[in-house]
């Protein structure tokens, strides 16, 4: 089923999508229409266009993809499901997501996986396939954060205070470029071989996805960040 956005505003784009009920539904001329795929559990949405903010809010095991790029906020406290990215996306992607996948093909915006949280056995992952921009994986709580850097060989793939807040989960970075600057709460050491394995399906996912060898990859270095043990913040808010 189609559904020809023009001139729809969000409510009803989101009403019309609701009320189909084929388990798949295309979306043509979609231009900045918020919180498409709200609570999305048993439906694939295509969506050509650029969505506007919330997409896939609270996501419970559908799947979105768009053929092009997404505004801020997509996969806000998403709970299951994928969403696929084949541009680029704006501020807070992922933003509480605690269980799902979210592919971007090209960069990711400021604050990356802000608050990004695992829920029982849910683990949520995010790759970018660019850049991030600045507050990477702030106030991380868990799942996995994946930035592979492409096109970013000469330059760090990610802006300024990656990492701060963070306290869970693991931010890993493909790039000869040690974050610098990090918290002290925040450490950063080179990927081991079987961390390595653990991350190829991912890798292998987005590479099948967009057309990548995952071969090209490999070469480059990896690293990861996780919380600092030695240095907790709870000490930043000790009182004496």
């Amino acid at each position: 089923m189609k559904i020809d956005a023009h001139h729809m505003d969000y409510l009803l784009l989101n009403q019309a999508v609701r009320r189909q009920t084929d388990s798949e539904v295309e979306i043509d001329h979609c231009l900045g229409q918020r919180f498409i795929g709200t609570g999305l559990a048993n439906k694939t949405l295509v969506i050509n266009g650029v969505p506007g903010n919330a997409l896939g809010a609270y996501l419970d095991g559908g799947r979105i993809i768009v053929r092009g790029n997404a505004q801020d906020a997509t996969g806000d406290t998403m709970n299951d499901g994928e969403i696929i990215i084949h541009g680029s996306s704006g501020d807070a992607t992922g933003y509480s997501m605690r269980g799902g996948l979210i592919l971007v093909k090209g960069n990711a915006g400021y604050r990356a996986g802000i608050h990004m949280k695992s829920y029982g056995e849910k683990s949520p992952v995010l790759v970018v396939g660019g850049a991030a921009g600045s507050f990477l994986g702030e106030y991380q709580a868990g799942g996995l954060i994946l930035v592979l850097g492409i096109g970013c060989e000469d330059r760090a793939p990610y802006g300024y205070f990656c990492g701060t807040g963070m306290h869970g989960g693991r931010i890993v970075v493909r790039s000869d470029h040690i974050p610098e600057n990090l918290p002290d709460q925040v450490a950063a050491s080179d990927l081991t071989p079987g961390e390595l394995e653990q991350i190829m399906p991912h890798i292998h996912r987005y590479c099948e996805t967009f057309g990548i060898d995952p071969q090209s990859l490999l070469p480059h270095r990896f690293y990861v960040l996780t919380p600092n043990a030695k240095n907790p913040y709870q000490r930043l808010y000790a009182m004496n």
